[in-house]
């Protein structure tokens, strides 16, 4: 093929060398060996599956491993994990503790075996059977590329009577393994910080880790393990969002909490444990009324979400075993055929968990087992479920009947889908006939917005891009399906439209995503309850009969603003409360000139803009420090004294000197005691760390200490990052000084000019500069300036809260939630499979009882209650 950049010879004959091209040479010159961590942080991906939201999570899921392995080894009894405020992450574990001591690593030299697991590929303690018997990890490439892939790395051992501390950086170190101190404690503490530049998200879901952590304490019996979330500390008593998992019962737990608020067939689970040519089984599984099936499997505690042998021989066995009891007991006299694997799993919440040493798994993700395995569990679960069955005559009966209803149901339910089917081009289309469809053909450029309400819907239709937005409005409210079979879900009309107009199908023979009409599937309902229950019905619909769809990212909620706000002719749009502060603030600091200090030094123009928003983003950390501290004046003196580094709390020279910046902050706590209602003790020393620090009684005779930790921690950091951008402007008092309408003082931006209207512009230049300045404003601390300045720019503005769609035009509509330039959706994620399955049985199932008890005991938390 001729291209520009090498056209063809005019002589046919003289065809170019490529070896002779500057452009096509390939020589050893191209070759490169990748030495180390650096093929990690080149190519992330094939280590960690991705460097989105998945890949993210997975940092956390492969130091936990490490942790769950020393349990399982029988070393381990706890872990604790804990989601920083800027989502670092913090792991901690009371096992042995990573070694520490010297190993040779090749060429004579010697490295600590710290930092040999850390920073190099394929070291570990799991290449033998000796170490650990059973383990997730296998290849030694885990936390070395958590390692890699983390800006910030620091590890901290607790291991014979010392404590022991190391930091990395992208993989390298940026410390000597040191001895800090001594401690009486064992284990091991990760603190990571996952690589900005490396990963496209940053922000960890607590959810998404909740899953995972839960899975891993019902795997193994009696292991505790906590997540924390710093980042939701409440304002007031400063407790973070915890959850403790911990199971005695193990997977047999698992399936009574997925059971929860279901209608179960038998009390117990049935229960499955044995040993099988070095393959620990251990299977769980009971029925409930549903009609749907929820399967778990995992291999040496990973969640193997693509299945496996193990999985696929625990469904051959369930069929086989449960159509073999049913001829026993004949109750398939009038049965045309056996029943098939989805019949059997109708209804069905089951685990399966296989533990065995040296399993084979697809890639370092490891989401399917490979190792060939499946002829052992589908031996095991025939003998054992079949001999459970045997002996139980009444509960085989009610899970088989239930299986025969499925079968039936599933043929009632082909005849309902034909009527959802859409029709091919000879029929003439068949889609609904309230669709609004779109121009555009190709799915992934489509949009298909489901509107409440036929009123909203004509305002959408009006407001959309015909060429890919396309509209279906929904009358009322539709079926809840949570408790509806599938015969009289495809008898409602809406669902009916919904399935035609998407184009998938609907059912496990006839569902097919690749099917899918519209890329996108936008909810766009009112923001009131009737709103919110509509569009929780339609979650409900995509969770439990088209999950595929939220898995592929295809289903979204549309975000109308939630604020207007208007001066004269000029008008904007605000998403939400955060973006509503920083506008008010914007807008009222340019009207006004700020000073600062005994001296009243000057804060204008653009220092006076970035100064205003630093500050916004340095309070939010100051209350976040607060939370510790409980005292905000003391907040501010902390920032001044700018404990930043760990030599601040230590004496290099003479341990027992207390350390300059800790006997000044003495004094001025000894000296700001009254004004803070404290009582400061003496400066002591951690041996643990060797580091210093001051307590404090506080007026509710609590004890608190402004030490290392605290100065270490996350909030803290970023609070004095804040402070040092504006520490220059941080003296008080603050005076507020308010421009003119004009002059040279004035900064006027054109929304104000066009805000004021013809008659201002109608005024002199010298009128509007004779007007009269209002008197200057004095604030003594920068969170007064700060309300202040906020309060002052909503005085100029009409602001509107927005409720519902119907309260905007079609332009309006158009321009701020349905233009792709301009409007925010929310994504539909699917992130924790258990708590949504509970989730969805407690608001829409059967179970009044544990609706009103999850009304009772959330009802405290509601924020903007419709009434």
């Amino acid at each position: 093929m001729a291209t520009e950049s090498t056209p063809l010879p005019s002589d046919p004959t003289q065809v170019p060398n490529p070896a002779q091209s500057p452009v096509n040479s390939y020589t050893g010159d191209n070759i490169k060996i990748l030495e180390g961590l650096e093929a990690v942080r080149l190519r992330p991906a094939m280590y960690i599956g991705s460097t989105g939201e998945m890949g993210l999570h997975h940092l956390v899921y492969e130091v936990v491993d490490n942790s769950v392995d020393e349990a399982l080894a029988g070393y381990a009894s706890k872990i604790e994990v804990t989601i920083h405020v800027d989502n670092s992450i913090t792991v901690t574990d009371d096992g042995r503790g990573i070694p520490v001591d010297m190993m040779p690593v090749g060429n004579g030299k010697m490295m600590p075996a710290v930092q040999v697991v850390l920073t190099k590929l394929h070291a570990g303690g799991k290449f033998d059977s000796s170490t650990y018997k059973v383990s997730g990890g296998l290849h030694g490439v885990g936390v070395s590329c958590v390692n890699a892939l983390s800006q910030e790395f620091n590890v901290e051992i607790w291991r014979d009577g010392h404590t022991w501390e190391m930091d990395f950086s992208c993989g390298d170190p940026v410390s000597e393994l040191r001895e800090a101190g001594t401690s009486k404690k064992r284990g091991t503490k990760v603190h990571f910080l996952p690589d900005r530049t490396i990963f496209t998200a940053t922000e960890y879901n607590y959810d998404t880790l909740a899953q995972r952590l839960r899975e891993l304490a019902f795997l193994n019996k009696g292991l505790e393990i906590t997540l924390t979330d710093e980042r939701t500390a409440d304002a007031k008593t400063g407790d973070s969002k915890r959850t403790e998992f911990k199971y005695a019962g193990g997977i047999s737990e698992f399936v009574k909490h997925l059971n929860r608020g279901k209608q179960v067939l038998h009390d117990k689970p049935i229960t499955m444990e044995a040993l099988r040519n070095n393959v620990d089984i251990e299977i769980a599984l009971q029925y409930n009324d549903s009609y749907s099936d929820t399967l778990f499997s995992f291999a040496n505690n990973i969640n193997t979400v693509d299945g496996g042998s193990h999985l696929s021989g625990f469904r051959s066995a369930l069929t086989r075993t449960i159509n073999a009891i049913g001829q026993q007991l004949g109750l398939f006299k009038d049965m045309k055929e056996s029943l098939s694997g989805d019949d059997v799993r109708e209804g069905l919440v089951a685990v399966v968990s296989v533990k065995l040493s040296q399993p084979q798994f697809e890639g370092q993700t490891k989401g399917k087992l490979n190792s060939d395995i499946a002829g052992i569990v589908q031996a095991f679960v025939n003998e054992r479920l079949g001999a459970f069955l045997e002996q139980n005559p009444p509960i085989a009966k009610r899970i088989i009947n239930k299986a025969i209803e499925a079968a039936r149901a599933r043929e009632a339910a082909r005849k309902a889908r034909d009527l959802t089917r859409r029709k091919g081009a000879l029929d003439g289309g068949g889609l609904p006939g309230k669709l609004a469809d779109c121009s555009e053909r190709n799915p992934e450029r489509c949009e298909l917005y489901l509107v409440e309400g036929e009123s909203a819907g004509g305002t959408a239709k009006q407001g959309r891009d015909r060429k890919f937005q396309a509209i279906l409005p929904l009358k009322g409210k539709i079926l809840n399906v949570e408790k509806a079979r599938y015969d009289k879900m495809l008898g409602h009309e809406e669902i009916r439209a919904m399935i035609t107009a998407l184009g998938t199908g609907i059912g496990k023979d006839d569902f097919d995503p690749a099917k899918l009409r519209y890329g996108k599937i936008i909810l766009m309902t009112d923001a009131d309850v009737d709103g919110s229950h509509i569009r929780t019905l339609l979650l409900t619909f995509f969770f439990r009969h088209m999950t595929e769809l939220i898995k592929r990212d295809n289903v979204y909620i549309a975000q109308p603003p939630l604020y207007k706000i208007k001066k004269g002719r000029f008008e904007q749009y605000i998403k939400d409360d955060r973006e509503f502060v920083k506008v008010m603030v914007k807008r009222a600091s340019e009207g006004t000139t700020i000073r600062h200090g005994e001296n009243a030094q000057k804060i204008e123009g653009a220092d006076r803009t970035r100064f205003m928003s630093t500050l916004s983003e340095y309070l939010g950390f100051v209350e976040k420090v607060n939370k510790r501290i409980r005292n905000e004046g003391l907040v501010e003196l902390l920032a001044r004294a700018e404990l930043t580094h760990r030599a601040d709390f230590s004496s290099a020279a003479d341990e027992d000197a207390i350390p300059t910046k800790i006997a000044a902050l003495h004094a001025q706590l000894e000296q700001s005691a009254e004004k803070f209602q404290i009582k400061p003790a003496t400066p002591v020393r951690d041996e643990e760390h060797r580091t210093w620090s001051v307590c404090f009684t506080d007026s509710q005779a609590a004890t608190r200490c402004i030490d290392w930790t605290l100065a270490s921690s996350p909030e803290f950091r970023q609070m004095m990052a804040k402070y040092s951008l504006i520490k220059e402007y941080m003296e008080p008092p603050f005076l507020i000084e308010f421009a003119g309408k004009g002059g040279a003082a004035q900064e006027t931006s054109a929304e104000d000019e066009e805000a004021e209207g013809e008659e201002a512009k109608a005024e002199t230049k010298a009128a509007r500069t004779s007007r009269i300045v209002r008197d200057p404003v004095e604030k003594q601390t920068a969170r007064e300036l700060f309300e202040y300045i906020v309060e002052q720019g909503k005085k100029d503005y009409q602001v509107q809260r927005y409720k519902g769609l119907g309260e905007m035009t079609s332009t309006q509509l158009w321009e701020t939630t349905m233009d792709p330039e301009k409007r925010t959706l929310l994504q539909v994620k699917l992130e924790d499979i258990a708590e949504t399955e509970t989730i969805f049985t407690t608001l829409m199932g059967e179970d009044v009882e544990a609706r009103r008890k999850f009304i009772e005991d959330n009802a405290l938390d509601v924020k903007n209650l419709d009434i």
